[in-house]
């Protein structure tokens, strides 16, 4: 059977993939910058618990931005289902891939807080363009 096509609900069903996708992001940008200060508070004088607190934070980010890439996913899925959209689109092959790395074996307070600053650069590139695209969106 085939069904008629609806722009509006497309577009629709876009915009609701991207928020959920721009709350994961948000959340895993607040996770990491929580983790941040704990790892300055690691580095400058801390004890086991700001450490333990600052790979708590980095843990929970990192499964934000797992959330995040399946959220990306169904984004891009939404994206592709409106036909005629220009210059719109979600490309995750290489997106948030800091992810990957937070537990491989951190030697150094420093080397953790760098890749922390760096996924966390990353993630707020990702919300800046989710917002970029959901502000098109709304206006279709």
């Amino acid at each position: 059977m085939n069904e008629v096509y609806d722009r509006n609900k497309e577009i629709r069903e876009a915009i609701r993939a991207g928020e959920r996708a721009l709350d994961s992001l948000k959340e895993a940008d607040r996770q990491l910058s929580s983790a941040g200060t704990w790892g300055l508070i690691d580095i400058f004088g801390g004890n086991t618990f700001s450490g333990l607190m600052k790979h708590m934070r980095v843990n929970n980010a990192s499964r934000y931005v797992d959330d995040a890439r399946r959220d990306m996913a169904a984004f891009r899925d939404e994206l592709g289902d409106i036909r005629d959209l220009e210059n719109l689109n979600v490309d995750i092959d290489g997106f948030l891939t800091f992810a990957d790395f937070f537990f491989d074996g951190f030697v150094a307070d420093i080397f953790v807080q760098s890749k922390i600053r760096k996924g966390q650069q990353q993630v707020r590139e990702a919300i800046r363009r989710v917002e970029d695209i959901l502000s098109s969106l709304r206006k279709y």
